[in-house]
């Protein structure tokens, strides 16, 4: 008894620290933290090159703004020409004229009245700029909704590994009893063939389910600019209207493809009334001063021209026409970005209705095929089932998990594709907590034009080294 209990504090003393390590071991494998899909949006927004494109985009249009004001300021140019006389004739030698002349010129000058193009064409460039801010929320919208789509993508894609997975255990626990019960006649050599073809078909499943995973991982580095690290159990959903009346309503009044066909709408009706100014006469003012290089001659000149178009062969009519055309052709294509946001609204709806149905009529069937399961292999065991009806009870449970999961997943991407439908699928209204980009501040200092010694042009400097670190 002494020795028992001597070698039982032996074993104790040997197999602690080997179970103390175990354990901490098991601890350091533990991932610590778990990714949230708040931290995937983060990263998606951060890292989207689409998004970075078309705020270069954005700048792009804000800086036609600059260049329309610019039309209406004086230009001032300095012109200088050399002219050569060669051969130079005998009495211009005499005169002592010499062979080569230069003459320099300072010109000012400024468009005093042209129908009042200008002036609409600066409000046509400011109406452009709106609408491509709104063209940058909706590709905003398409960077974090499809950054959620690859969240849940990656994690019904590491389901369906891990369900292949147990379809594995559970079949080879077949195979392992219908090779015992052949090898004591209770079965035949076609239940043992039956059970080894399942197996190789859940391993071929399984490979493909792990190359499934494979694509979701790349698709995700897409999406969010990385590969995922280990997915947390997604959050609640956002918050969404309680009728689809409602998220109707909301989205005609916020959807950013809405209100940048609105916009569009505006910039061709300024169109035509450009289009109508061209017959409108045209008044510029020039000042020029100019100096020689042989007499000095110093001469100051101002000028004031009047145009007015007469005849062009029709082309100020068909400008007026084409003009008419784009604007029929914008508010066309205002009705349809209405109806296909309404479709949208309505086919996210109904995906939402119809995978919560999917979901809960999943549950159901688990429960009752794992039930059926249990009993089938259990009456397998006592001779009553064959090996091919465990079989395709098994088969019926792992399909209604697959199922699960696919509808879960389906069900949880409808709410933000609602949201998204609804426009209001932004950094700022799902509360990110990311810095996001302000479009006016590139704007507020382009649009009057600074020019780069200006003090305007000094911060336009900086607002572009802070846009570089970006």
């Amino acid at each position: 008894m002494a020795d028992s209990n001597l070698l039982a504090r032996g074993l104790r003393r040997l197999v602690a620290p080997v179970a103390g390590a175990l354990a901490m071991s098991a601890i350091l494998s533990t991932p610590l933290y778990a990714e949230t899909l708040t931290d995937t949006l983060r990263d998606a927004y951060r890292n989207s090159n689409l998004l970075e494109q078309n705020r270069a985009v954005l700048r792009a249009a804000d800086e036609d703004v600059a260049q329309a004001m610019a039309s209406l300021r004086p230009t001032l140019d300095f012109v200088a020409s050399s002219n050569r006389t060669f051969p130079q004739a005998p009495a211009q030698r005499l005169a002592g004229v010499p062979p080569v002349i230069t003459t320099a010129q300072l010109q000012a000058s400024i468009t005093l009245y042209a129908g009042n193009r200008n002036r609409l064409a600066v409000e046509s460039t400011k109406e452009t700029v709106l609408s491509t801010r709104e063209a940058l929320r909706g590709i905003e919208q398409n960077v974090l909704l499809a950054a959620v789509q690859a969240y849940q993508d990656v994690r019904s894609a590491q389901s369906f590994v891990q369900l292949r997975q147990n379809n594995n255990r559970l079949i080879t626990q077949e195979l392992n009893a219908a090779r015992d019960r052949f090898e004591v006649g209770e079965v035949t050599r076609t239940d043992v063939a039956l059970a080894e073809s399942a197996l190789a078909e859940a391993r071929s499943l399984l490979t493909s389910a792990q190359g499934d995973l494979a694509t979701a991982r790349e698709a995700f580095k897409l999406a969010v600019g990385r590969f995922p690290g280990d997915l947390a159990d997604p959050p609640p959903p956002p918050a969404l209207p309680a009728t689809e009346a409602e998220a109707r309503e909301i989205a005609v009044r916020t959807h950013p493809a809405i209100l940048q066909a609105q916009r569009q709408v505006t910039v061709a009706e300024i169109g035509i009334e450009i289009a109508e100014g061209a017959y409108m006469p045209t008044v510029t003012g020039s000042i020029t001063g100019s100096t020689d290089s042989y007499q000095q001659n110093e001469e100051r000149t101002a000028s004031l021209n009047y145009s007015q178009p007469i005849y062009r062969g029709g082309q100020l009519a068909s400008l007026e026409r084409q003009a008419a055309a784009r604007r029929d052709q914008a508010r066309s294509s205002l009705l349809r970005t209405v109806r296909e946001v309404e479709q949208s609204v309505g086919n996210a709806w109904a995906q939402r209705t119809v995978t919560a149905g999917l979901v809960d009529a999943s549950r159901r069937q688990i429960v009752a095929a794992q039930t059926a399961f249990d009993g089938i292999r259990e009456e397998a065991r006592l001779g009553a089932r064959t090996t091919l009806d465990v079989l395709d009870a098994e088969q019926d449970l792992l399909n209604a998990r697959v199922i699960l999961v696919d509808a879960q997943a389906q069900g949880y991407v409808a709410n933000f594709a609602l949201l998204s439908a609804m426009g209001l699928l932004t950094a700022e209204h799902l509360e990110l907590g990311v810095q996001t980009y302000d479009p006016a501040a590139y704007y507020n200092a382009v649009r009057d034009a600074p020019a780069y010694l200006s003090p305007r042009g000094q911060k336009l400097d900086k607002v572009l080294e802070r846009l570089g670190r970006q």
